[in-house]
């Protein structure tokens, strides 16, 4: 065992910074225009207080819980991010051994920067795919066939990211479009992107490929080319919740990018009582954004949440200490969540309701 190990996420992310050229970090740190959405993911889970319940038996703890049938160890999953070889050279193959050691499911990116052949042979462990949908619908058809075919066994289509967000960052730093490898001999890629001019790579690459006028038909669409299960990933409101029930999909990933798209969105933790109530308990409500402490994860398992997708923290520590990194923040995260649940008296995740936390909202209320 290394000596002087970060004790936490934040941490790791001090790590990160030192390690990474500015405009890497800079990516995979930074959000839209103002960064208010950024900030309050963070912030509105600090204003959440538990509240304990004492003389409990806490001598045996069981985080374990399911999703779509597949049974997890805690409610900790990879979530979502995108160009891993930025913050480390084995880039989402050293996530997914990660994730596989920890017995947890990871969601590889649309924008991964190793093919998903790589991935799916690193390691066994069950993985979802993440979906942006293309102009070309062939070449969304293409990418959902390899996924299936390689097992993985669920779709995320993010529906939050019809245009790209002003990122000032990458902006400022001429941020250059990582490779988007799964799409080569997919699509011909433009090879003058690394050269344009104004605004980011970034933005080039995504005016050029991602469709603007994804629609709700377009889940259908996708839903008549697969047998794999559907999960929205970019809902935020009570309305999107309940047409994404009516759409027939498997499960609702509340989400505003990481603060990366539309600034002055809700946090995702804010608007999780909203989305959870309007599905009724028809599919199972998935929250990211913002986690940084097991504290984190039991404050959105008592709003409601089935499970928290967590994308910052694993990049930092893959920056950090790669692969070892990585693992140690999802571990680091499952033994805070273990502590947070005996000091509440929850011996398992059932155990977790919505009398453990108090809101400011709850205040609010208890005053009319």
């Amino acid at each position: 065992m290394e000596d002087n190990l970060p004790v936490n996420v934040r941490e790791y992310q001090e790590l990160a910074k030192k390690a990474l050229p500015k405009m890497h970090y800079d990516y995979i740190n930074g959000g839209a225009e103002d960064e208010y959405t950024l900030r309050e993911n963070i912030a509105a889970y600090g204003r959440i207080l538990l509240r304990p319940r004492v003389l409990i038996d806490v001598s045996k703890i069981d985080m374990s819980t399911s999703l779509l049938g597949y049974n997890m160890p805690s409610p900790i999953i990879v979530a979502p991010t995108g160009a891993h070889k930025l913050a480390n050279p084995e880039g989402e193959v050293a996530t997914a051994r990660a994730a596989a050691a920890c017995n947890t499911i990871m969601v590889l990116s649309f924008s991964s920067s190793c093919r998903i052949e790589e991935v799916a042979s690193s390691c066994d462990a069950i993985r979802f795919y993440q979906l942006y949908m293309c102009k070309r619908r062939d070449v969304s058809a293409a990418l959902v066939q390899r996924a299936e075919s390689l097992g993985f066994k669920a779709l995320v289509l993010t529906v939050d990211r019809p245009v790209l967000g002003r990122r000032e960052a990458d902006i400022r730093n001429k941020m250059i479009s990582p490779r988007f490898v799964n799409l080569e001999g997919l699509m011909s890629l433009d090879k003058d992107i690394d050269s344009a001019e104004g605004g980011s790579k970034l933005e080039r690459f995504s005016r050029e490929t991602l469709d603007p006028s994804l629609s709700w038909k377009d889940v259908e669409w996708l839903k008549s080319i697969t047998s794999l299960p559907i999960l929205l990933k970019g809902i935020i409101t009570a309305e999107d919740a309940r047409k994404a029930v009516e759409a027939g999909v498997s499960g609702v990933i509340l989400s505003n990018h990481g603060g990366r798209q539309l600034d002055y969105a809700p946090a995702t933790i804010s608007a999780l009582e909203e989305v959870v109530k309007a599905v009724e308990g028809s599919v199972p409500v998935l929250v990211d954004g913002g986690i940084r402490r097991g504290t984190d994860v039991l404050k959105a398992l008592a709003l409601g949440a089935k499970a928290v997708m967590v994308g910052r923290p694993v990049l930092y520590g893959l920056a950090a200490r790669g692969e070892a990194g990585a693992r140690h923040v999802i571990e680091m995260l499952n033994k805070e969540l273990e502590l947070a649940m005996a000091l509440c008296g929850c011996r398992s995740v059932a155990e977790v309701t919505r009398a453990h936390v108090q809101t400011e909202g709850d205040g609010i209320r208890a005053l009319l």
